[in-house]
């Protein structure tokens, strides 16, 4: 109890942005993911795995985005003058990301009434070219906070910088670790979402090649942390958690990898899992107190102690039925596997339409 009396209503509620941040990544990002895998899906199995794709997220992709509205109103009505900073000098991306959410959430919809097969391959286009360029925006935006560009640019005032802020080495690499990240989690889902030997071995593997890919990008955006962002660079390299934090994200990682070649879905899944949410705590507390560096932090343009002591008490009442609704909604959708020899018959039965929607 000691520990918590000592969270002011602001950090609580910039805890609260965090964990609806991994939460999101969790859940939205492996959507995202899963387009990734759309988009490459080759082979003889091309269509299986898109099946695949489509039985896992169709019942439950709109409802993972609930955590990225929770953390703008949060940003908004808690933090006003970041909220600005990041709206204003990061407006291109922002908007773009906006974009990139319509389309590909339009595109899965109306692929799935389209009954041409010219007409499918439109709208997977639509839906998967956008699932690679979102996360990779969405990774970029969170880079340029950390580097301290909006921030600075915000301060200075005049005309927002377009593109000065975000296109810049570390948070387009901190874009390609979201986007590796993303897919990582994504394939290592769909192991578990079907009892097919064939589309798990193929998921397996994918899972694999980008577990090690992600190892290798997480290494050029820690190297170039320490150059663009040093601020998070010596969060992590220095704090007295920092290298037990770095340890055991290690750690998670080396399990789900042991746990893929073994052919453990279960244990994989829950290892990716705290593997990406310690790497996404780990990010956002090693800038701690700033939510915009180096200008912005709990205190400077924050709402007044009496808006974040509500907005707690409205995220405690609001959990009450969140929370609940969202794990029914997981039991009800998610209680059964994918079968490709019942979608292939499915298909050859009622036509194009009923098996795009497999």
């Amino acid at each position: 109890m000691g520990f918590l009396t000592t969270i002011s209503p602001a950090e609580g509620v910039a805890a609260v942005m965090l964990l609806a941040l991994i939460a999101y990544a969790l859940l939205g990002g492996a959507d995202y993911g899963a387009g990734v895998w759309d988009l490459m899906a080759r082979g003889p199995r091309a269509q299986a795995q898109r099946d695949l794709i489509a039985h896992a997220i169709g019942p439950v992709w709109e409802a993972n985005h609930v955590w990225l509205i929770i953390i703008i109103v949060l940003l908004f009505t808690g933090f006003p003058a970041a909220f600005t900073a990041v709206m204003t000098t990061l407006h291109v991306p922002l908007s773009l990301l906006l974009i990139g959410i319509v389309l590909r959430g339009s595109a899965f919809t109306f692929r799935s009434y389209d009954a041409t097969e010219l007409a499918r391959r439109r709208w997977n286009r639509v839906f998967s070219i956008p699932s690679v360029v979102t996360p990779v925006l969405l990774g970029a935006v969170i880079g340029a906070i950390a580097t301290g560009e909006p921030g600075r640019a915000a301060e200075a005032g005049g005309a927002a910088p377009l593109f000065a802020t975000w296109l810049r080495p570390f948070p387009l690499a901190v874009g390609l670790f979201a986007l590796n990240l993303f897919a990582y989690l994504a394939a290592v889902y769909l192991t578990l979402e079907t009892d097919d030997p064939a589309l798990q071995e193929d998921f397996r593997f994918k899972a694999l090649v980008s577990a090690v890919t992600l190892g290798a990008v997480a290494w050029l955006v820690y190297f170039l942390a320490g150059i663009e962002a040093p601020l998070v660079h010596e969060g992590l390299s220095r704090s007295s958690w920092g290298a037990s934090l770095r340890y055991a994200t290690g750690a998670m990682a080396i399990t789900a990898i042991a746990a893929l070649w073994l052919r453990w879905y279960s244990v994989a899944r829950l290892a990716a899992m705290f593997q990406a949410a310690m790497i996404l705590w780990g990010a956002g507390t090693a800038q701690f107190p700033y939510l915009v560096p180096p200008h912005f932090d709990m205190v400077r343009g924050a709402a007044p102690r009496l808006v974040h002591q509500l907005l707690l008490i409205a995220l405690g009442c609001g959990s009450v039925v969140l929370i609940p609704s969202l794990i029914y909604l997981f039991r009800v959708f998610k209680g059964h596997t994918f079968r490709a020899d019942l979608a292939v018959a499915s298909a050859a039965e009622e036509g194009p339409v009923n098996s795009s929607r497999a």
